[in-house]
């Protein structure tokens, strides 16, 4: 795999406007990434985000006519069509699925260096709490220290390694971010997000090589387990990387369980799925169409469960422990998620960014479940992940 130049991870793609992040650890970048942790928070501050120009509907493309984008049947083309269409087959399913006849409500947005987005959420339905799922297709610049952190060839001070520097370097990303909240206790919360990076700097400038990569995930976080839910969802992140290689998804489950994990409470966010990032050391068109397929089994991965689970009888404890896990995926998202901190502080558009958080959740001072009850077999499986599969 080529080294990382830039990472726009869960949330910072699609959920805010321009914010794109350097990579400075997470994800299981390993030792190089976060030994340039330092420089990458101080490149951070210097990225600059254009501010989102309302629109009244969306345009049939966010993509520049600059001959790489509408019309030329690019990568970029292809893929923001694949991500516009896996959004509305996504609130499709939703809407049907919550029966109540409550309805996506749409923000579209731009940008004035180009792109833009659309933001779509559905609130207190019958079903979900809170639904999102956020499409955006931006361009942008990294600063040269950007660059060269990202990429691991940062010196001491800051100073580029040997070899020639990169000047100001143009960016394009896409992508499609969803978090998914159920009402029912035994109903899980679903988090997905694939996305599209490219630098776009003229051919062979110096230092700054054209690149592109993808990544993504999708993962899920019940309060309960039950073992043909999780069993089913993890089988078709399975069937998904099988069709292009046997060893994505033992990897990519890993590298979920990994990224997702609450460093100060020692779990994880919930029961992991897939996740990967810079992925590039494969063809081009075999890791879209390998997007593309991740995609397409959201609906068929989580639907299923919803269907079966949104109508169960629950008590008030199972409604409290709900609210204690959703304190979790608040933890995790505020404190550890690169997107959502990126987008805080460099000033996104907030309503995106904190679109993945629950409308209710609840801390408990010392609350630990009682051994042999299903809430602390939730907690451990939590804290040791386990091959769902292999059951």
């Amino acid at each position: 795999m080529a080294p990382s130049l830039l990472t726009t991870p869960s949330q910072a793609l699609a959920l805010a406007p321009g914010a794109a992040a350097s990579r400075v650890g997470g994800g299981g970048g390993g030792g190089s990434a976060r030994r340039r942790g330092a420089l990458g928070m101080r490149v951070r501050a210097s990225v600059a985000i254009e501010k989102e120009t309302p629109e009244s509907e969306p345009p049939p493309t966010f993509l520049r006519e600059d001959g790489s984008g509408a019309g030329s049947g690019s990568v970029r083309e292809r893929f923001e069509a694949m991500i516009r269409r896996v959004q509305g087959e996504v609130c499709a399913a939703l809407e049907e699925a919550d029966g109540s006849g409550a309805r996506f409500v749409e923000d579209v947005w731009s940008r004035p260096g180009g792109g833009g987005g659309i933001s779509r959420v559905l609130q207190d339905g019958r079903v979900f709490e809170k639904a999102g799922v956020n499409v955006s297709v931006v361009y942008g610049v990294m600063p040269p220290d950007a660059y060269r952190a990202a990429k691991g060839e940062a010196g001491k001070n800051g100073a580029a390694a040997d070899g020639p520097k990169a000047g100001p370097v143009p960016f394009f990303a896409a992508g499609i971010s969803s978090v998914l909240h159920p009402k029912n206790p035994f109903a899980p919360t679903l988090h997905f997000n694939y996305r599209y990076f490219e630098t776009d700097a003229p051919k062979d400038a110096p230092g700054a090589p054209r690149q592109w990569w993808f990544g993504g995930g999708t993962d899920l976080t019940p309060s309960y387990i039950i073992e043909e839910d999780v069993k089913h969802f993890h089988s078709v992140q399975k069937q998904a990387c099988d069709k292009f290689d046997p060893s994505f998804y033992p990897r990519f489950k890993k590298w979920c369980d990994d990224y997702f994990y609450i460093k100060h409470r020692n779990e994880r966010r919930g029961l992991g799925g897939i996740f990967f990032d810079d992925l590039n050391d494969y063809d081009q068109e075999m890791l879209l169409n390998f997007a593309t397929e991740c995609a397409d089994s959201v609906v068929p991965a989580y639907i299923p469960i919803i269907e079966r689970r949104k109508d169960t009888p629950f008590t008030e404890e199972h409604k409290a422990w709900q609210q204690l896990r959703r304190g979790r995926y608040v933890e995790f998202n505020l404190v550890y998620d690169r997107g959502t901190t990126f987008g805080l502080k460099t000033g996104g558009r907030i309503e995106s960014i904190l679109v993945s958080l629950p409308l209710t959740a609840r801390w408990q001072y010392d609350h630990t479940p009682e051994e042999g009850t299903e809430e602390r077999k939730l907690l451990d499986a939590c804290i040791n992940p386990k091959e769902w599969l292999d059951l």
